[in-house]
């Protein structure tokens, strides 16, 4: 049973529930990630989440979403997760928004309540897409996905949307942007020190 990490306010853990159970009308703020998985050629993976997700089904996103598990690495999660849904091998995955957090209400009151943490990854390989997961994939550019976005033209999740707000200023060229600091991402998600 795939369990995510609950938090406080202040991003520490405090507790753990089983996924198919976190999602409702009161979803407990817990710990998760976005990606934003490009190609050689510097394209941008959208991927259309599966009709049959809990949560916002069937609409246009970034390429992977996921939860970390109790005690794991996040960066590693995001390894397993892209492994997971969409069957590519990534390199180069970097963090660039540590704090992004965001609340988002489905029309049926189901909600989303995460932090979030952003990150950026290459991948030299087509996706092969779990159904389950994923209904569709496409490549773009980012620099026309993102004006789109802001601009309205392009329906997105609202993660999606809100984190493309915080990307653009980052720069045109996403294989550049900075790395944000560790040291801001909510303590859950803080790589431990060796003992």
């Amino acid at each position: 049973m795939e369990q995510v990490v609950l938090l406080s306010e202040s991003g520490e853990a405090n507790g753990v529930q089983d996924k198919a159970e976190v999602h409702h009308a009161e979803t407990p703020l817990h710990l998760a990630f976005s990606c934003y998985l490009f190609g050689p050629d510097g394209r941008l993976l959208l991927t259309t989440r599966a009709r049959t997700k809990k949560t916002f089904p069937g609409l246009l996103t970034n390429s992977c979403c996921g939860h970390p598990a109790p005690g794991e690495d996040i960066v590693a999660s995001v390894e397993r997760r892209i492994g997971q849904e969409l069957g590519a091998e990534i390199s180069d995955i970097t963090l660039v928004l540590p704090r992004f957090r965001y609340r988002a209400v489905m029309a049926d009151g189901i909600v989303e309540n995460e932090m979030c943490p952003v990150f950026r990854a290459r991948t030299g390989t087509d996706p092969a897409p779990d159904p389950s997961e994923v209904d569709s994939c496409e490549w773009v550019d980012w620099i026309t996905f993102a004006e789109d976005v802001l601009a309205g033209r392009r329906a997105v999740s609202p993660w999606c949307a809100e984190q493309v707000a915080e990307l653009v200023p980052l720069g045109p060229d996403p294989l550049a942007w900075p790395a944000g600091e560790e040291a801001l991402l909510p303590p859950a998600a803080r790589r431990r020190p060796a003992a």
